[in-house]
């Protein structure tokens, strides 16, 4: 199954790490799913209500080995956007520094 994930609201403080949207074979879109820092480190939440004081899930994998293939995906392109943060800070303009005009 092709997994395309897209992140955004990137974090470096904080529990909630950064949100994201999920496109499951250019078919089935999921918005909202988020990456956590955990005790054992970050984690995939999915999309969720509260009933009666509980959490449930809106949409979930359905197997074992399909929640790690989504969790992998999710973190893998988290990963990547974190590697990317350095990179984007040198490469964005310096606040109150010139303009451009034409």
């Amino acid at each position: 199954m092709k997994i395309d994930v897209k992140i955004h609201a990137l974090r470096t403080d904080g529990n909630r790490l950064a949100d994201a949207s999920v496109c499951l074979d250019d078919s089935f879109a999921i918005r909202g799913v988020r990456i956590v820092n955990g005790s054992k480190g970050p984690f995939v939440s999915m999309p969720s209500y509260s009933a009666g004081g509980q959490y449930r899930d809106v949409c979930f994998p359905c197997t074992k080995e399909f929640k790690q293939e989504f969790d992998h995906a999710v973190l893998d392109a988290y990963q990547q956007q974190l590697a990317q943060l350095p990179q984007q800070r040198q490469e964005a303009p310096e606040p109150g520094g010139p303009m451009m005009t034409m």
